[in-house]
């Protein structure tokens, strides 16, 4: 029996494993983190907040939740830093191999060490699109390859890896930076084709990795390493609108919501992007404008012709 809450408060219909659409999936690890501890508390924090967010989403005139959002177990394996990446990478392909749109929420970034193997072993000519302050691109770090410092290491030699955002990283990850592929956070302001050039970058599916310290500590001050020069609301849910229109979205993780007691605003922003992003992604899934239009069946969507393999087990 799942002792979570429900994401949002939804009804109870639409949170069922057999009628969802979309797997939420909570690794609530915070193991490796190197300053401000706290991100496994962020998952009980985000939920808290969403339950206060309107369910109708503007701008795409659309009520996502009736796709349906399924909140399993949480992966709370933390024996070790190898033994968590084992357990998410295993997880998050049972969940995939069941056809879902698979999130994930941690914990702090090196869960998506197993997340983003798990998608890439899944679907063919795999992007990863990483927004971040920090580069993680170490290939070790305090004598570990599954340190939150080396989230990306993996996905920069076996996927198509796009950097967003940057503006924090150590020399020695110079070395194995694709720059043609980086996106750093100080030169945005200059280039008015960035987020055009980007996608130009991507293959057909991209999955998102999305840690909140990308964002500016003015709007999300909630992360372990707060870093200046973020980006904001605006241009951020943009750039991302433009991905899921353009590309195939496979799925997406949001690391690193540290929470404040006293400040709940970054909780509610987090729920408030997550849910944005489900409304962009089920939005576009079709090619219709409507989101109401052909989103009450998703047996043959694009989504699910697109996984490498099947697998019966439901």
């Amino acid at each position: 029996m799942n002792t979570n809450k429900i994401f949002a408060g939804i009804p109870e219909e639409y949170a069922t494993s057999s009628k969802s659409e979309i797997v939420l999936l909570s690794v609530p690890y915070d193991g490796t983190s190197t300053w401000q501890k706290g991100a496994d508390k962020g998952f009980e924090a985000f939920l808290e907040a969403s339950e206060n967010m309107e369910l109708y989403d503007i701008e795409t005139d659309s009520e996502v939740y009736k796709q349906g959002i399924y909140m399993p177990e949480p992966v709370t394996e933390n024996s070790s830093p190898e033994a968590m990446v084992e357990a998410v990478h295993q997880t998050v392909k049972k969940y995939i191999n069941r056809n879902k749109f698979v999130t994930i929420f941690g914990g702090e970034h090196s869960v998506s060490i197993g997340t983003i193997r798990a998608f890439n072993e899944c679907f063919k000519n795999l992007t990863v699109l990483h927004l971040d302050a920090h580069a993680d691109l170490r290939k070790e770090y305090e004598g570990s390859t599954c340190n939150h410092a080396c989230a990306v290491y993996e996905a920069n030699q076996n996927t198509n890896l796009i950097q967003v955002g940057i503006r924090s990283m150590d020399v020695s990850e110079k070395t194995v930076m694709n720059t043609d592929k980086v996106y750093f956070a100080h030169e945005l302001i200059y280039d008015e084709y960035w987020m055009d050039n980007a996608i130009d970058q991507m293959t057909d599916n991209v999955f998102i990795t999305f840690d909140l310290d990308v964002l500016d500590p003015s709007i999300m001050p909630s992360t372990g390493t707060p870093e200046p020069n973020g980006l904001l609301w605006n241009e951020t849910v943009e750039f991302l609108k433009k991905v899921f229109q353009k590309k195939n979205v496979v799925g997406f993780d949001m690391v690193e919501l540290c929470p404040n007691p006293t400040n709940k605003a970054p909780d509610f922003l987090a729920a408030k992007l997550y849910y944005k992003l489900l409304s962009y992604k089920f939005n576009n899934e079709d090619g219709n404008e409507n989101f109401n239009d052909g989103f009450e069946e998703h047996i043959d969507s694009p989504f699910n012709k697109l996984s490498k393999f099947r697998d019966t087990d439901k």
